[in-house]
């Protein structure tokens, strides 16, 4: 038994090394599905199968991108795209996060504005265009605005979805030791509601990229829905394509970076990753 014990300590040492090397991989990986695509559409068109007209190959999409970088556009377009985002989601972010946690925490809120929450979820994006410029008119405001309901809707119900979900006995073990109110939410349900709060802030961040798209219709003279508008009037595709392009990059990029933020204040979670043995 002396002589086994360091040889299961050695492999014991040696398993986690695997999932680090895999770790490294996964970017690669990623990449690997759209460089494919992408590859095999460029040879089409390259052999001659297809003219390429209204589904440019990726060499024109990237020439477009890069001249429309050049000439100084694609940084004004980006920066005026990023910045109603920004803005929509911080807002609905705010109001999705306190409206849901008083549903989730207060039975009389939810039972009182659920049901008004839920039928406006129900709303199509493009329905809200029109009431958003007669109230607010066809500027910044109205596209924030349109921003921040797509975002608003699964934050409050990833919110009070993760609270009415806290098992009832870690709660009773909160009580047991007496916990106040405040640290009942700091150190019971704060930490069980995180993980759900991240998803539900990576959907409000995705919708909030697709409700940029009908925000910038409205009138806007800048931005990349603009430049899909702008393509579409024009006949552009490669610069429809360059606009959806950038649109997969930076949501991908923002995505990553509340990935990335929120890594650290999950590291508690022991939880199943696949791929992984026992």
């Amino acid at each position: 038994m002396t002589l086994d014990t360091p040889a299961l300590e050695r492999d014991v040492a040696i398993e986690p090394a695997a999932p680090g090397r895999w770790r490294l991989a996964r970017p690669v990986l990623g990449v690997l599905l759209p460089l494919g695509v992408a590859l095999a559409w460029e040879f089409v068109v390259w052999s001659g199968w297809s003219n390429g007209r209204l589904v440019p190959p990726p060499s024109k999409i990237f020439a477009t991108i890069a001249e429309l970088a050049a000439s100084g556009e694609l940084s004004r377009h980006i920066a005026a795209t990023l910045s109603r985002v920004g803005a929509g989601f911080a807002l609905g972010v705010v109001a999705g996060t306190l409206l849901g946690a008083v549903s989730g925490y207060w039975t009389l809120a939810r039972r009182l504005l659920d049901p008004t929450v839920q039928a406006l979820r129900a709303i199509p994006s493009i329905a809200w265009v029109p009431l958003f410029i007669l109230w607010l008119g066809i500027f910044e405001t109205s596209k924030v605005a349109l921003i921040a309901v797509g975002v608003f809707f699964p934050v409050y119900l990833g919110v009070m979805g993760a609270i009415l979900s806290v098992d009832r006995k870690i709660v009773e073990v909160g009580r047991t030791f007496r916990l106040s109110g405040p640290a009942m939410i700091r150190r019971i349900l704060l930490p069980a509601v995180l993980p759900a709060y991240v998803v539900s802030l990576r959907v409000g961040l995705g919708l909030g990229w697709m409700f940029v798209v009908a925000a910038e219709f409205m009138g806007a003279s800048e931005g990349l829905g603009y430049l899909l508008i702008d393509g579409q009037q024009l006949g552009k595709p490669a610069q429809i394509l360059a606009a959806i392009t950038i649109f997969a990059i930076l949501g991908k990029t923002t995505d990553w970076l509340i990935e990335l933020v929120s890594a650290p204040l999950l590291r508690w979670q022991d939880a199943f990753s696949p791929g992984e043995e026992a």
